[in-house]
């Protein structure tokens, strides 16, 4: 099935982890996708990953759909307007789901009190992983409001707002979901009622990053439990791109305005499921052995 066959979509932040498996599963519905990001081939990733661009867009295009890599750094304004202005000329002025999935901050965050952080890095993390997204939602609002129909996906961590364990990590997840309400706001009082801006999270990411820091593969994953009990609990970045591609599917997604979803609910009104055939319910599972209300382990080595 293709339910997103004609669709234009772009996943900004789409290298690695929960960006680039939203681009395969919007790929895989049908989707045109362009995937943007720093590290291309000849030009690495400065964290020394070594995911591209270009394979993304490879991995898309070999899943059904057609992806289109450029780089863009989303905290320069003329790079995303040359973006936008790239993605208007080449699709008629066609886009329909916009994905702000840049962080960038595996070498900016710090999990110390606030006082003992590198205030430089701190700003650095706000300009990467909140300014980016708001320069570039600015710029591509234009191009939804135009055909009055669209949706708009801040991709961050956590539903709600408890704290996330250090204040500029804490800082920077709450403002994306923030962005997703206020846009949704501004959306409804200026009557573009046919575009939708939400918030998704998923639960414990198993990105090739945290992979790699517990030193395992995809392949024998559960041995990390041992070194983090939660870890059995976590869920490949295919199944928060199952869920975006399920909410752009969605007729009724303007329902949805506003709202910060996780996976943890969303497999249960739309079905989809991981890779290996499960559902992992990261909420369910973390409050069945923590308690209801405990702050999650943090996110990130």
């Amino acid at each position: 099935m293709t339910p997103l066959k004609g669709t234009v979509a772009l996943v900004a932040g789409s290298t690695r982890g929960a960006g680039r498996a939203i681009a395969t599963e919007l790929g895989a519905a049908g989707a045109t996708v362009y995937c943007t990001g720093r590290s291309t081939r000849g030009n690495p990733s400065p964290i020394g990953r070594p995911e591209t661009i270009e394979e993304t867009a490879e991995i898309v295009t070999a899943h059904g759909g057609v992806g289109i890599p450029v780089r863009c750094d989303h905290t320069e304004v003329g790079q995303v307007r040359a973006l936008v202005e790239r993605i208007h000329d080449e699709q008629g002025g066609r886009l329909d789901v916009l994905v702000n999935d840049v962080w960038g901050g595996e070498s900016l965050a710090e999990w110390k009190p606030f006082w003992e952080c590198d205030l430089e890095k701190g700003l650095a993390l706000l300009r990467q992983a909140v300014h980016s997204h708001l320069i570039t939602a600015h710029l591509c609002l234009p191009l939804l409001r135009a055909r009055g129909t669209g949706l708009v996906v801040e991709v961050t961590d956590g539903d709600d707002y408890r704290y996330r364990g250090a204040l500029f990590y804490d800082l920077v997840k709450i403002s994306v979901i923030r962005i997703a309400e206020d846009l949704a706001r501004d959306l409804e009082k200026a009557g573009d009622s046919g575009v939708t801006a939400l918030a998704v999270t998923p639960g414990f990411l198993r990105s090739e990053e945290m992979l790699a820091h517990f030193g395992v593969t995809e392949a024998n994953w559960r041995d990390a439990a041992a070194k983090e009990p939660y870890f059995a609990y976590s869920e490949t970045p295919r199944y928060v791109g199952r869920a975006v591609a399920a909410l752009a599917a969605d007729p009724k997604v303007r329902e949805k305005a506003g709202k910060a979803l996780a996976t943890w609910h969303l497999y249960k009104e739309y079905g989809f499921t991981d890779l290996d055939g499960t559902q992992p319910d990261w909420l369910r599972e973390f409050e069945a052995h923590a308690g209801r209300g405990a702050t999650p382990p943090l996110p990130s080595p």
